[in-house]
């Protein structure tokens, strides 16, 4: 019997780190430790409430969406699903992004977003509202020609022309990144882009033009 005030203690220490006494309700405890079978919400030792606005949510409406493109301002009500490939050839008519696998492995749909090259298949146009957008026809036109552009045409790199977009657009990003590349560095940097008329070599070709143009030879 002497004992018993210290199992009384034992039992008021094992309440003490109870869910409820820790400002969360049995039920609360339960939904978190449950969705954290999916997702861990364990910081350290406690356990973490997820506050259900923590996170804006947009949609499924239509909501503003502004995109800079090629220098422009570019405004429209989209919905949130909506791809950047969508917005650009539906809703602001700038059509030289084709679709052709519209599954992120063709490279036909390529621009650049801040600077860098995507698919823009893959990537919601209200996710891309932050960073610069260039299209292909942000990079010359018939009178004033790309020297990527004019060195396709030198060197007949496109045949049905679907692929030649994207191919520009990812030819100018390679070399942004490798102003004086080899051969080797070509095919490996224009690899996300397929052409299904095989005009490899003359792509290949251009870009071999546009890098010695870029260096004033």
């Amino acid at each position: 019997m002497d004992d018993l005030p210290e199992k009384k203690k034992k039992r008021k220490s094992k309440q003490s780190s109870s869910p409820s006494s820790s400002g969360l309700s049995r039920r609360d405890f339960l939904k978190i430790t449950g969705a954290s079978a999916a997702v861990p919400l364990v910081a350290g030792a406690a356990a973490i409430a997820i506050e259900p606005d923590a996170a804006a949510v947009q949609g499924p409406g239509k909501v503003p969406v502004t995109l800079n493109i090629n220098g422009r301002s570019y405004n429209a009500q989209l919905e949130p699903r909506v791809t950047l490939l969508d917005a650009l050839r539906d809703h602001f008519e700038l059509t030289g992004a084709k679709r052709v696998c519209d599954r992120g492995t063709c490279g036909a749909c390529t621009v650049l977003l801040g600077g860098k090259p995507v698919y823009a298949c893959s990537i919601l146009a209200i996710d891309s509202q932050s960073k610069p957008i260039t299209t292909v026809e942000g990079l010359g036109h018939p009178g004033q020609l790309h020297p990527v552009q004019q060195a396709f045409v030198d060197n007949d790199a496109q045949q049905c022309g679907f692929c030649t977009p994207g191919f520009v657009v990812a030819c100018k990003a390679f070399l942004d990144q490798h102003p004086d590349p080899t051969l080797e560095q070509i095919k490996h940097g224009l690899s996300g882009n397929y052409c299904r008329c095989g005009t490899y070599a003359g792509i290949r070709a251009a870009v071999m033009q546009a890098a010695k143009a870029g260096k004033g030879a």
